[in-house]
């Protein structure tokens, strides 16, 4: 157990914000499995300022998604602290702001990233966030805008003197983007150099991984994104492991597609069958990954478009995988998926 200011986090399993998929669908799924803190995918400040209706409701939190941080991004001051007011009035427990996405629609207008190439102003834009919301404030960041600029301690010491109630370091650079490997060395010294709160993000796919970068760095804990896509049984694999319990039996092919079944139901629920079916595909090629023939049940799954497609195809695909007959196949091969 460990806190964040006021809030009060069970175990040190944290959930990364991802675009397209930290929807509440996948948070309660993720909260059902035990994470201590789940990050929504990040939310634009000048679309909260605007009051679009499909970003207010990327704000909304479900009573069983706490504790929840909701992630903002962008870059003008007046605006980010709008947006963060607008985001003090919902039920999240914690303001995270997004200094660490790399990708260029968000970097080239001043966000994410961009933001550690003038420190300063950064910190500047912390202090005035904190200073207009009750809630905790906390920053994901980098290690800084590419190797010869690494300023992730300095800019840490920053963030805390301007009232960041923890942080969030991924172990690369901007110009790594998700290539190469996570230098968690980077990360030690970050929390060397601070006394509030560090989680360290970067390549944990295993309870192995997260047990020797909490050891090695000290870290208060560790956020996992592209390791529980398809796999949220990792997330109740790490919160056992982490506290010292008995790990739990690996998921069979069986539950994951009843998994795939609950997730898209959420999602239908959430944004409607049309949508929710759409973004379905990929989470459903994420959860049979590794399972016999699933690249050809891939295939099957991308062209699906209704729940009862996607249902039936489960039900046909459990069914080959209990008797070992793939009946399907030959009509995959047929129609050329």
């Amino acid at each position: 157990m460990w806190k964040i200011r006021d809030v009060t986090i069970a175990n040190p399993v944290v959930i990364a914000p991802m675009a397209g998929v930290s929807n509440p669908a996948f948070r309660s799924i993720a909260h059902q499995f035990g994470a201590g803190l789940i990050y929504s995918e990040m939310i634009s400040d000048k679309a909260i300022c605007y009051s679009n209706k499909k970003t207010m409701e990327m704000t909304r939190v479900e009573a069983q998604e706490h504790p929840l941080a909701l992630q903002l991004f962008g870059h003008e001051q007046a605006s980010m602290v709008q947006a963060a007011q607008v985001l003090d009035q919902t039920d999240c427990d914690i303001i995270d702001i997004n200094m660490g996405c790399p990708v260029p629609k968000v970097v080239n207008a001043g966000s994410g990233s961009a933001l550690m190439k003038d420190p300063d102003y950064a910190c500047q834009l912390v202090r005035e966030i904190v200073a207009h919301v009750r809630k905790p404030v906390t920053v994901k960041i980098r290690l800084g805008w590419d190797r010869q600029s690494i300023n992730a301690v300095t800019l840490a010491q920053g963030l805390q003197a301007a009232g960041a109630s923890a942080l969030a370091v991924h172990g690369r650079t901007r110009s790594q983007l998700y290539e190469g490997e996570a230098d968690w060395n980077w990360i030690a010294r970050v929390k060397q150099a601070v006394s509030i709160p560090v989680i360290g993000n970067g390549d944990i796919r295993t309870l192995e991984q997260a047990r020797q970068r909490m050891e090695e760095t000290g870290v208060d804990a560790v956020m996992v994104g592209r390791g529980v896509l398809g796999n949220p049984w990792l997330i109740r694999e790490l919160v056992c492991g982490l506290q010292h319990q008995s790990p739990p039996l690996p998921a069979s092919p069986q539950q994951k597609i009843a998994m795939i079944l609950d997730h898209a139901r959420r999602l239908c629920e959430l944004k409607g069958e049309r949508v929710g079916m759409k973004e379905m595909r990929g989470h459903a090629c994420w959860y049979i990954q590794g399972l016999p023939y699933s690249n050809r049940m891939k295939d099957r799954i991308n062209q699906m478009t209704t729940l009862q497609q996607l249902t039936d195809m489960m039900g046909e695909y459990e069914q080959s995988l209990l008797s070992g007959e793939y009946p399907w196949l030959s009509a995959v091969q047929e129609n050329g998926e």
